[in-house]
């Protein structure tokens, strides 16, 4: 599999930083990652490279993340970054699929209800509502957001330029009563920062072919590739087998 890294501009003038990984495929993935991770986290990295050989990947990152310039805008805006992605995408690849994670999988559902490029969504640990995040400290989870992310390297591909918090948004939850492709909601058990009430949520507003699939003891988005690697991979494997 060949990697590069490209980049692309915002319909706002944003420079939006990827690695595009080519095995080559027909068919293209692109992976959206959570709040103060990027694409050189080496979870998604891992994740990209499981999903081959089926798929090309492309793993970017979202304004104020990583090498893209700009600051993160707590969903008002980071959809014009995967739209950038997208019209990048559209040029090579008829068919295209999304996997994103936690605010990450939020913007997700925002693009492909307003995109016609993306054919098939899977939505980890995505929130219904940006302003109704469940963040509870006292549930920090030990094992991954200190032991993983701040002591081993889980701190690869961390931090964010966070900038105002208060700017107009549109809910995911509204985003999926919109929605015409086929998504897939994954979320945790235990995931402390955005409950699986917002997945349920969720699917009971979606029209479109869904699915809600809930992992037992399962933590937050991406950490979920640590201990419940080959479910959360088999189960997108055969979701975009199915749908893309």
């Amino acid at each position: 599999m060949k990697t590069f890294a490209s980049r692309s501009r915002s319909a706002d003038n944003v420079s939006i930083a990827f690695d595009h990984y080519q095995n080559p495929s027909e068919k293209l993935i692109i992976i959206a990652p959570g709040f103060y991770n990027s694409k050189a986290a080496l979870l998604l990295k891992d994740l990209a490279q499981a999903l081959a050989p089926e798929y090309d990947c492309i793993a970017f990152d979202f304004r104020g993340h990583g090498q893209s310039g700009g600051v993160f805008s707590w969903g008002a805006k980071e959809y014009m970054d995967m739209q950038a992605v997208l019209q990048y995408a559209a040029k090579s690849y008829g068919a295209i699929g999304v996997i994103g994670f936690s605010l990450g999988a939020g913007t997700s559902l925002i693009t492909a209800a307003r995109s016609q490029l993306i054919k098939s969504v899977i939505a980890v640990s995505a929130p219904s509502d940006f302003g109704k995040i469940d963040y509870r400290f006292w549930e920090l989870d030990f094992e991954n957001d200190i032991r993983y992310s701040l002591l081993s390297e889980g701190r690869i591909g961390k931090g964010a330029r966070p900038g105002p918090f208060w700017l107009p948004k549109e809910k995911p939850l509204t985003a999926a009563a919109q929605l015409r492709v086929p998504v897939l909601y994954i979320h945790g058990t235990r995931d402390w920062v955005v409950k699986p009430w917002h997945s349920q949520a969720l699917l009971a507003q979606t029209v479109s072919k869904k699915r809600l699939q809930v992992i037992q003891d399962g933590p937050h988005a991406e950490y979920l590739l640590r201990r419940h690697r080959e479910q959360l991979i088999r189960s997108s494997r055969e979701w975009f087998k199915e749908t893309l």
